[in-house]
């Protein structure tokens, strides 16, 4: 047996969307008069604007994104192929077509709290069950054995966060490789990973080695972090062949715009800018820390950009007083972590900033 056992078959037979060809695809120096998309070949509203020079606004992208599959085939030194990838308007986007592929009212989840909301709120959208198996205290560690034993035969998807938000905590490769090995075929790993590059322990892992070995696991990533392109809304997984071809039958056309595609393909290229924004986070991440243990302020460990924190405030409380300093932070109790505040790692200003608050809000002495 396998993982296509699960695949809905209505999906199966859909086909997908077939788009028209583009022009660039036949031209070959020639003009081409495209008269078969319906598109206003007049131009587009901003043509006039500098700030979208070069861009043909007026023309459809690609109806799926190969360009940026074949450059994150390049990312990854071609240990995926451009068949294993599928993307979307930023991770969530992803974790919304997997459930909608994987998911209905007969099925279940598995997510671990703290974890990120949308894990439960895509899953219940398509009316399957969610198994909430907690992250374990004091040290939001993974429960692998309470994982294990709550799988059954309607489990579809296992969630799992490394490095986690909000808690900062990851799993370690031990841990992933025993999940991937204990649990059955018909259900899929999902890892999230959007963080990945914050991770600086010796027992982390992404989650290229397993899907490699061809595991049922799919890794999401997002340019939303450490690219620093939240605001273009642009994500990618990686997965299996089998399982990309199925998930990508449910992907809407022409799903990444001309922008957004654009700037993924040539963001992949900039590593220099992803070297030094890990080197400074994980500065601060240490920095802060070492800040918050001088405060006595409980926090946990971070293997992401944020760190967790608790105090004698609530949640909400500290928040507000927070902000009085002009300083936003985010209460975590949507995420599972009532009485707990994230706060997002930054420049050494910031951090400093950050601290000072801290201590003036809760009458510690620096």
């Amino acid at each position: 047996m396998s993982i296509e056992r699960i695949f809905k078959p209505h999906i199966l037979q859909s086909g997908g969307y077939k788009g028209g060809k583009s022009a660039a695809e036949l031209g070959k120096g020639q003009k081409i008069y495209k008269l078969s998309s319906n598109e206003n070949t007049l131009g587009s509203a901003l043509a006039g604007d500098p700030l979208y020079k070069d861009q043909e606004l007026n023309i459809y992208p690609s109806p799926t994104p190969q360009e940026l599959y074949e450059a994150l085939a390049k990312f990854y030194n071609h240990e995926l192929q451009a068949e294993q990838f599928i993307a979307g308007n930023g991770g969530s986007d992803i974790l919304q077509m997997l459930c909608m592929a994987l998911l209905d009212t007969d099925t279940n989840c598995i997510i671990s709290n703290p974890c990120f909301g949308p894990y439960k709120m895509f899953s219940t959208w398509m009316g399957a069950d969610v198994i909430d198996v907690p992250l374990l205290a004091p040290d939001f560690t993974l429960d692998v054995s309470g994982i294990l034993n709550a799988i059954n035969s309607q489990t579809r998807i296992i969630f799992l966060t490394s490095p986690n938000n909000p808690t900062g905590t990851y799993i370690t490769k031990s841990q992933l490789s025993e999940l991937v090995d204990k649990a059955p075929d018909h259900v899929l790993l999902v890892y999230d990973e959007v963080y990945y590059q914050y991770a600086d322990q010796s027992d982390y892992s992404i989650g290229l080695p397993f899907v490699k070995k061809g595991d049922n696991l799919l890794a999401i990533n997002s340019f939303s972090k450490a690219y620093g392109m939240a605001g273009i809304r642009l994500g990618y997984g990686y997965t299996t062949s089998s399982i990309a071809a199925y998930l990508r039958k449910v992907l809407r056309p022409f799903l990444i715009n001309s922008i957004g595609l654009k700037v993924g393909v040539d963001a992949l290229k900039n590593q220099l800018f992803i070297d030094q924004t890990k080197s400074t986070i994980i500065g601060e991440r240490k920095y802060l820390q070492e800040q918050l243990t001088r405060l006595g302020i409980k926090h946990w460990k971070s293997q992401g950009n944020f760190i967790l924190i608790k105090t004698d405030l609530d949640e909400n409380s500290l928040t507000e007083r927070m902000l009085d300093h002009h300083i936003m932070v985010r209460p975590a109790g949507n995420f599972g972590a009532p009485g707990c505040v994230r706060i997002t790692i930054g420049d050494r200003e910031s951090s400093e900033v950050c601290i000072q608050a801290l201590a003036t809000i809760l009458e510690k002495s620096l």
